[in-house]
């Protein structure tokens, strides 16, 4: 359903869900909890590969999936496999070297079974790859004591004698994911500087279920991570054992879920950002938790702009918070601390040189925040360094333990490989040419609830819509792809869903994991994915994607400055409907900027219209991100409870030529914003008639006007970028903006300005609430 919905009509609906309890025509059971027997490999490594990369030059002998073993890995401890590790990661002609910048034609999974896997030099990861364990049994890298590189798994290696230069262009480091993986340094002498990850990454990027041990001598110098630029970015369910810091940290932005460090003598080092999000962290036995570089407002002067810690349990830590200048009442970096419990911590907030700003003990702080916070439609700044507004968090929003939710990616490692069903096996081609419309409807209309639906690597042509049932699990291999195109997309004014996840009011289980939606030339019509299903009572976030993205993009007929019908690539990228309910983690809707597969990834102009609409009564929690949009990233409307961070979003460059909401226009039904010559570039965030919405973490940038900087000077690119009307009940922590007047509005009349808030390249305010 659309805008149109008065809350009358929802509350009928919501009243008439229906529980999905049918099966796919084939199945004569449901799927039950995996029948795999505890000696058998995780099924990835068994089932049928049939993954191809369909427009690579030559498809039909590109290797997909790659085997460390099939490449001559003994994963026995003993025997360096570094060589055969970095052949199966960089054998077919892949992205990588420093002589490419990106490529989509080139994905590859670089599979470790489960084993000790001796390397004596760098891991340098290509492209579009995921580097993924044995679910079942994480396997180790276990790096020597004469271990000789800058990290064990390098994301964006240096070139030597490149005087910095590196493989690829931090921000544009896209399509990266490392899972189920030990990563081990404790046989590099505990003096010897050695570094598990470089992970110095971008969107579409994952860390998950990944665990570095390392030294836990006196001055060890033994590193978890270490991430110096980038624009990211997502990473779960991560632990880090010991080493003079857990991860040293600097990058734009960034969302971390569940992050544990142990015996680490500084758990979380940042280095800078415009704002990062912390969603559950445990740190035990550190000496420091967080140990910040502040105090730098201006552009030539970066430093931790932004950090929202939520959800923390330190434990017989003496310093939970560090910050290396004080703030002297005035901004000098944001901090938000929300719901942390501290035991045996004797400072919760320090300074570098003893001073203490909070005592710490053991206790619970439940809203603490040091920056300037804002209410209302006041634009009067208030610097607070003490108890700031505590947002009142919905129940279905949390665990049992009162925590926001969180879920892990879906691995489905008690599965057996017979309990998955290829589509290629049951006709579809991926070819990126074929129609497999039909194909992929009958493989879910027979199997869905009964099997898990495995999308092989490839590119799915489709040209009406794909309906999902509740009850259906798809796993994607390296992304997979399904490309809406043809006349049913075609007419803007008559919209349809590419994707509908599940019939209208419909309950029950629905999971997608490591999939890419896009089109294929001139979709002015589609709605990318339409979301209706809703978690069955008591299971929460059992609807959901995981690693999975909207992506769209054409490309040659498309330069910059240009304005052609052919390149308007989507209606909608996201549409949660009244309905729904959704647990989103990772998820990237972007409209393209540039050319991933040019050799200079040259500028071009994609319209798309809008990002994410939700209109959901919750539960949601949206973690990612939208850009590029023609009217908004973001717009949720009559939406609740909902838990959004970090939310980041890019105004469109080629703005305001032409101007929002061209080449689209506004749609009264959709509950559309509409646009003046005074406000004619697209929202970052747009909220009506919306309650309990909680934004932790957010960065809304508008770096252009019509391909041109000059404006970033100024913060004039556009006037306002994040707007809540009268009607909302919303709170925000940790709000950054760049190129914008007004950070903030309320029923598009501007209240918080950029002026009052300098804080770097960006602009903070730390906390707004209605």
């Amino acid at each position: 359903m659309s805008g149109y919905s008065k809350s009358l009509l929802l509350s009928a609906l919501l009243a008439l869900f229906t529980l999905v309890s049918g099966l796919g025509t084939s199945c004569s059971a449901p799927l039950g909890s995996g029948a795999a027997a505890p000696t058998d490999p995780y099924w990835l490594e068994t089932v049928e590969h049939q993954g191809t990369s369909a427009f690579n030059s030559d498809p039909s002998s590109y290797q997909v999936f790659r085997n460390v073993k099939d490449f001559g890995a003994k994963g026995d401890g003993i025997t360096d496999d570094t060589a055969a590790i970095n052949s199966a990661m960089s054998s077919g002609g892949r992205c990588g070297g420093g002589s490419c910048n990106s490529s989509t034609v080139t994905p590859a999974i670089v599979y470790f079974p489960t084993g000790t896997y001796l390397v004596s030099s760098a891991i340098d990861t290509y492209y579009y790859t995921q580097i993924i364990g044995d679910a079942k049994q994480s396997p180790s890298l276990l790096a020597s004591s004469s271990f000789n590189g800058f990290a064990v798994i390098d994301a964006d290696p240096y070139i030597p004698n490149g005087w910095g230069a590196q493989w690829f262009s931090n921000q544009n480091n896209f399509h990266r994911s490392i899972r189920n993986l030990i990563i081990d340094l404790r046989q590099i002498p505990a003096s010897t500087s050695a570094i598990g990850l470089h992970w110095q990454v971008s969107q579409a990027t994952s860390l998950i279920n990944v665990v570095v041990e390392m030294s836990t001598a006196s001055n060890n110098n033994h590193q978890g991570m270490f991430m110096e630029n980038g624009s990211g970015g997502f990473m779960g369910d991560i632990i880090f054992n010991g080493g003079k810091y857990g991860i040293q940290v600097g990058n734009q932005q960034f969302t971390v879920r569940n992050l544990t460090v142990n015996n680490a003598t500084i758990a979380i080092s940042g280095i800078w950002n415009w704002g990062f999000t912390f969603q559950g962290v445990t740190i035990n036995n550190c000496q420091i938790g967080f140990d910040l570089t502040t105090g730098g407002t201006t552009t030539n002067n970066q430093t931790v702009g932004s950090e929202a810690i939520i959800d923390a349990v330190v434990t017989n830590t003496p310093i939970f918070v560090r910050s290396s200048v004080a703030s002297n009442g005035q901004l000098a970096g944001s901090l938000v601390l929300n719901n942390i419990k501290l035991t045996n911590v004797s400072t919760a907030v320090g300074v570098a040189g003893g001073i203490i700003v909070l005592a710490g003990g053991t206790m619970t702080i439940a809203s603490w925040g040091q920056g300037n916070v804002y209410s209302g439609t006041s634009g009067s700044k208030n610097f607070a360094q003490g108890n700031i507004v505590s947002a009142n968090k919905p129940s279905v929003l949390l665990d049992s333990a009162g925590r926001i939710f969180g879920k892990a990616h879906p691995q489905y490692a008690s599965y057996a490989a017979s309990e998955f069903i290829s589509v290629k096996s049951q006709d579809a081609k991926g070819d990126g040419h074929t129609d497999d419309t039909a194909a992929i409807q009958n493989v879910l209309d027979n199997y869905a609830g009964c099997k898990i639906i495995f999308f092989d690597a490839g590119t799915y042509y489709v040209t009406n819509t794909i309906t999902i049932p509740a009850g259906t699990r798809i796993v994607g291999e390296a992304w997979s792809v399904i490309m809406a195109g043809g006349s049913a997309f075609s007419n803007q004014n008559n919209p349809r869903a590419v994707i509908q996840a599940g019939a209208a009011n419909s309950q029950g289980v629905l999971e997608i994991s490591d999939m890419v939606f896009t089109t294929a030339g001139p979709a002015p019509g589609a709605i990318m994915i339409e979301w209706n299903v809703h978690d069955p009572s008591g299971q929460q976030a059992a609807a959901g994607m995981w690693d999975s993205h909207i992506r769209l993009m054409q490309y040659s007929q498309c330069p910059s400055g240009s304005v052609n019908g052919a390149c308007q690539a989507s209606f909608l990228g996201l549409h949660l409907t009244p309905g729904s309910s959704a647990y989103l983690e990772g998820t990237w809707v972007w409209t393209a900027d540039h050319d991933f597969d040019a050799p200079d990834s040259s500028d071009i102009s994609i319209f798309s219209g809008r990002g994410i609409l939700s209109e959901s009564q919750g539960p949601v929690w949206l973690i990612g991100t939208s850009e590029h949009a023609a009217l908004y990233q973001y717009s949720l409307v009559n939406a609740q409870n909902h838990y959004i961070g970090f939310a980041q979003t890019e105004t469109p460059y080629y703005q305001p030529s032409p101007a929002a909401p061209a080449p689209f226009t506004s749609v009264s039904s959709y509950s559309d914003p509409t646009f003046s010559s005074s406000n004619n570039m697209s929202w970052g965030m747009y909220i009506q008639s919306s309650n309990n919405i909680i934004i932790f973490g957010a960065g809304f940038y508008s770096f252009f006007q019509n391909y041109s900087q000059d404006c970033l000077t100024t913060n004039t690119c556009q006037a306002q970028m994040f707007n809540v009307d009268s009607a909302s009940n919303v709170i925000a922590y940790s709000v950054s903006t760049i190129g914008t007047t007004y950070q903030l509005s309320v029923s598009q009349k501007g209240v918080i300005r950029f002026s009052d808030n300098a804080d770097g390249f960006q602009e903070t305010f730390t906390a707004w609430s209605k």
